[in-house]
C-alpha cells in the first residue's frame, strides 16, 4: 500500500471512530458486531469491549427480536444492497429510543459478502417534536371546531329565541301605539324604535357569529362575501401559494372579520384591502385601511377586538401586530404557521 493511501485510510478510520452524532459500526455476515465508534457508544450506551462480538439484535426490543426483524433486515440489505428503517431500539440501560437505521451490504472484489455497515442515528428528539406538532394540530383543530360550534349555537339561540321574542314585543308596541291617546303615542314609538334598534344589532351579531362557509366558498371568496355583506368598499388579494387547512382558514377568517369590524366601527375608512400571502412555511395576512386609525393601537391596551385578534393568532402558534400607517389609516398584520402534515 502506498504511504499516502495508508494515511488516507487511517484518517478515514479515525474520522469514523470519532463521529459522535452517528453510531457507525460493522457487522460480520452473521450480524455480529466487529467494530464500534464513539457515536455508537454514546447512542447505545455500550463500550466497544462490552459489545464487540455480540449479535446486533441486542439493540432491538423483545417484540422485534421475537418477530425476526433483525434477521429480516439483513436479508433485505443482502438482496437489495441497502435497507433504511425507523423504529424503536434499546439502549444498554433498557430505555428505548427512536432510531433511523441504514444497513448496507459490503462485498469484496470477488462478490463475496464480507459483512454489513450499519449507521444509526438517534431521532428521539425529532420524533418528540413531530409528536408535539401533531398534538398541536389536533388541539388547534378541536379548539377551532369547538369555537365554531359554540358560535353556531349562540347564533341559533339568538335568532330563534331572543330575536323572535323582541319581534313579538315590537309588534305589541305597534299595536299598543295605535290604541293609546296621542300624548302617549310618542313615548311608545320611542320604545318601539329602541326595540327595533336592538333587533338590528342582534341580527348583525347573528351574521357575525354564524359559520363562514369556507368549506364551500374558499377563504378568499368568504372574505370577499363578508366585505360585500357589510357594504364595505375594498378588495381581497389572493397571493397564496397553497390553500390553508380548515383550522387555519377559519382562524384567518375570524381575525380578518374582527379587523374589518374595527375598520367599520372606528376607522371611518373609504376603502380596505385584505392581502393573503404565503411566507415562512405559513400564511401572512394584512388588513390595511385608509381611515383615521383606532383610538388605541396597543393590543395590550384593553381594546377587546385587538386582544382577541392577537390571542387567536397566538393560540394557532402565530403572531399579530397592529400599527398606524405613515400615510394615514391602520395596518393589521398577522402570521399563522402551516401545521398540516
Amino acid at each position: 500500500m502506498h504511504p499516502d493511501d495508508w494515511r488516507e485510510s487511517d484518517l478515514f478510520r479515525l474520522l469514523v471512530l470519532g463521529v459522535r452524532d452517528y453510531g457507525i459500526f460493522m457487522l460480520d455476515p452473521g450480524g455480529h458486531i466487529v467494530s464500534w465508534n464513539a457515536g455508537a457508544e454514546r447512542i447505545e450506551g455500550y463500550s466497544a469491549e462490552e459489545i464487540i462480538g455480540r449479535h446486533f439484535s441486542t439493540f432491538y426490543p423483545p417484540e422485534d427480536v421475537q418477530a425476526g426483524k433483525p434477521e429480516w433486515e439483513l436479508r433485505v440489505a443482502k438482496a437489495e444492497g441497502t435497507l433504511e428503517d425507523e423504529g424503536w431500539r434499546m439502549r444498554k440501560d433498557g430505555t428505548r429510543f427512536w432510531a433511523n437505521v441504514i444497513i448496507t451490504a459490503l462485498y469484496d472484489d470477488t462478490g463475496e459478502l464480507r459483512g454489513f455497515g450499519k449507521v444509526t442515528r438517534d431521532m428521539t428528539e425529532r420524533r418528540r417534536a413531530e409528536q408535539e406538532l401533531t398534538d398541536r394540530r389536533r388541539l388547534l383543530a378541536h379548539l377551532v371546531e369547538a369555537q365554531e360550534q359554540e358560535r353556531q349555537r349562540i347564533a341559533w339561540d339568538v335568532h330563534d329565541d331572543t330575536i323572535q321574542a323582541m319581534v313579538a314585543v315590537d309588534m305589541r308596541l305597534q299595536h299598543l301605539a295605535r290604541k293609546l291617546p296621542d300624548e302617549y303615542r310618542e313615548t311608545i314609538e320611542q320604545l318601539d324604535g329602541a326595540v327595533r334598534s336592538a333587533i338590528s344589532r342582534l341580527r348583525n351579531l347573528v351574521f357575525r357569529v354564524r359559520p363562514p362557509g369556507i368549506e364551500r366558498q374558499g377563504l378568499r371568496n368568504s372574505l370577499a362575501g363578508y366585505l360585500a355583506d357589510t357594504a364595505m368598499i375594498g378588495e381581497v388579494r389572493d397571493e397564496l401559494e397553497r390553500e390553508p387547512g380548515d383550522a387555519a382558514a377559519i382562524t384567518i377568517f375570524r381575525i380578518c372579520q374582527e379587523a374589518l369590524t374595527n375598520v367599520r366601527k372606528h376607522a371611518r375608512a373609504s376603502s380596505v384591502v385584505v392581502t393573503l400571502s404565503t411566507m415562512d412555511r405559513g400564511f401572512l395576512v394584512t388588513v390595511v385601511d385608509d381611515g383615521v386609525g383606532f383610538p388605541d393601537l396597543d393590543p395590550n391596551g384593553g381594546h377587546f377586538g385587538l386582544i382577541e385578534m392577537r390571542e387567536r393568532a397566538e393560540a394557532a402558534g402565530g403572531w399579530c401586530t397592529v400599527s398606524a400607517r405613515d400615510g394615514g389609516g391602520t395596518a393589521v398584520e398577522f402570521w399563522l404557521p402551516d401545521v398540516r402534515p
